[in-house]
C-alpha cells in the first residue's frame, strides 16, 4: 500500500450534457455516413478517424479552460454497481479527469463529467469481487476511483441505475485492447494509472484549499461490485449494449 499525504480542496463536480452544444459542431454528414458500417454489430471505433475525432472533440472542451495541460486520452469500460458495462472515453489534464460518453455512430460527445483531481483521495486496484450469493460475477481486474464518500450518497441516487451522482467510478480495460497497437496503447488501465496518479499528486500540491490531512491513498484490494441477480446486466453485457456498435439506438 502506498500513501501520499496531500491536501484536498473543496471541489465542484459538474456533469455536462453536451448533446446540444459544440463550439465547433461535429455534424453527421454524407461523407461520414459513407464510412459507417451498413449493417450488423460492427465496431465503429475501428472506422478511419473515429478515435482521432473523439480525441479532438474532448480537446475542444479542455481548450475552453485556460492553462490546463492534457496528460493523455484513454478508451476504457466503466462498470456500474449493477455490473453494467458502459464504454467511456477518459481524458486526464493537470487539474481534471474528464469522463465522457461518446457516440461513435454520430461522432459526437453526448455527456461529460468533470472531476477535479484535487478531490480524488483514494484509488483501489485489484480483482473484482461480488457478494457470496451473487449470480452475476465477472473475472478480471479493475480500479475504483473515489472523489467523494459513498456514505454521503443519497439512498435514491444509490439505487437509481441512471443516477450520475455516485462519488466514484469503476473502470476496467476495454475489449478492443488486443485488436491493434493503437488500441493497445489507449485501452490499457496501467497506462491510464501511470498518468493519473502523478497528475493527482501535482494537483494536490498546487491546491490552495484548506482540506489538509486526508491525502491520496493507492490501495491494492478487491474491487467490490454489489450485484446479486444481474439479469439485466447479463443481457446488456452479452449484447454489448454499453458500446458504440452498429446495432440501432439501444444502449447506455
Amino acid at each position: 500500500m502506498e500513501k501520499w499525504n496531500l491536501c484536498l480542496s473543496p471541489a465542484k463536480f459538474e456533469l455536462e450534457d453536451v448533446s446540444h452544444f459544440q463550439e465547433k459542431p461535429v455534424l453527421f454528414s454524407t461523407e461520414r455516413a459513407a464510412h459507417l458500417p451498413s449493417s450488423g454489430k460492427e465496431d465503429l471505433r475501428e472506422e478511419p478517424g473515429a478515435i482521432e475525432t473523439a480525441t479532438e472533440d474532448l480537446k475542444g472542451h479542455i481548450a475552453k479552460t485556460p492553462g490546463e495541460k492534457i496528460q493523455g486520452f484513454w478508451l476504457l469500460t466503466d462498470i456500474d454497481r449493477w455490473n453494467n458495462e458502459k464504454e467511456r472515453i477518459l481524458l486526464v489534464t493537470d487539474r481534471t479527469l474528464l469522463i465522457g460518453k461518446y457516440d461513435f455512430i454520430m461522432l459526437s460527445c453526448v455527456q461529460l463529467q468533470w472531476i477535479p483531481l484535487s478531490a480524488v483521495y483514494r484509488i483501489c486496484l485489484g480483482k473484482f469481487s461480488f457478494p457470496t450469493m451473487s449470480l452475476d460475477k465477472r473475472q478480471g481486474e479493475g480500479l475504483r476511483i473515489y472523489w467523494g464518500s459513498p456514505e454521503q450518497q443519497s439512498l435514491l441516487s444509490c439505487w437509481n441505475p441512471w443516477s450520475t451522482e455516485a462519488p466514484y467510478a469503476i473502470f476496467t480495460e476495454h475489449p478492443m485492447k488486443h485488436t491493434s497497437e493503437k488500441f493497445l496503447e489507449i485501452c490499457k488501465s496501467s497506462g491510464f494509472m501511470s498518468k493519473l496518479v502523478p497528475a493527482i499528486q501535482n494537483a494536490h500540491r498546487n491546491s490552495t484549499g484548506s482540506g489538509r490531512g486526508k491525502g491520496l491513498m493507492v490501495l491494492t484490494e478487491p474491487v467490490l461490485i454489489e450485484t446479486y441477480t444481474g439479469l439485466m446486466s447479463f443481457i446488456g453485457n452479452c449484447n454489448k449494449l454499453g458500446y458504440s456498435l452498429a446495432q440501432g439506438s439501444v444502449g447506455f
